[in-house]
């Protein structure tokens, strides 16, 4: 293991930085395509700095909590070991078994800590309807996440806290 960063080889910059980005756009449009097969009534959704996030009215079940953990883990590991350890990739590292581990799980904690946070949160600790939906709202807003609603998201703050989308907002 002594002549790990000697063989360490960069081989193209503008290919690591198309590489972080690919990596990132992989990871969130894995939540947004399990976002898709949820078929639920959206809310609204939210960017920010931590990416991007559905708000569904209904709590999930289990098992989408646990996919919504795992699958971008998944996807995450897969991109790393790939950019990292194959002839695809801009940077080559040494194929060491405690290198292939270690790195790859820390490209999967970088992005999957705070989903698995949320997962164990949710299974843990899970509230429903209108305490779920004020939650989310409270976090997105504590992480200057710009929120959008849908029509039936609009309807649905009428109906259940007497305010407009602007007036909640302005409330959090």
């Amino acid at each position: 293991m002594p002549g790990i960063l000697a063989s360490i080889q960069l081989r193209s910059v503008p290919g690591l930085i198309a590489f972080v980005l690919l990596w990132l756009l992989l990871f969130e449009g894995s939540h947004l395509l399990l976002a898709l097969l949820r078929r639920d009534q959206l809310i609204g959704w939210a960017i920010g700095p931590l990416g991007i996030t559905t708000l569904f009215v209904r709590e999930p079940s289990r098992l989408y909590i646990v996919l919504e953990a795992l699958l971008p883990a998944l996807v995450s590991g897969s991109v790393v070991y790939i950019g990292f350890f194959t002839a695809l990739g801009p940077v080559s590292l040494p194929h060491h078994i405690l290198l292939v581990i270690g790195v790859t799980l820390v490209g999967v904690l970088i992005t999957s800590t705070g989903d698995i946070i949320n997962a164990l949160c949710d299974l843990l600790y899970p509230l429903w309807g209108e305490a779920r939906v004020l939650r989310h709202i409270q976090i997105l807003r504590a992480s200057w996440a710009t929120i959008h609603f849908t029509p039936f998201g609009r309807s649905y703050l009428l109906d259940r806290f007497q305010a407009t989308p602007t007036d909640l907002l302005k409330a959090f």
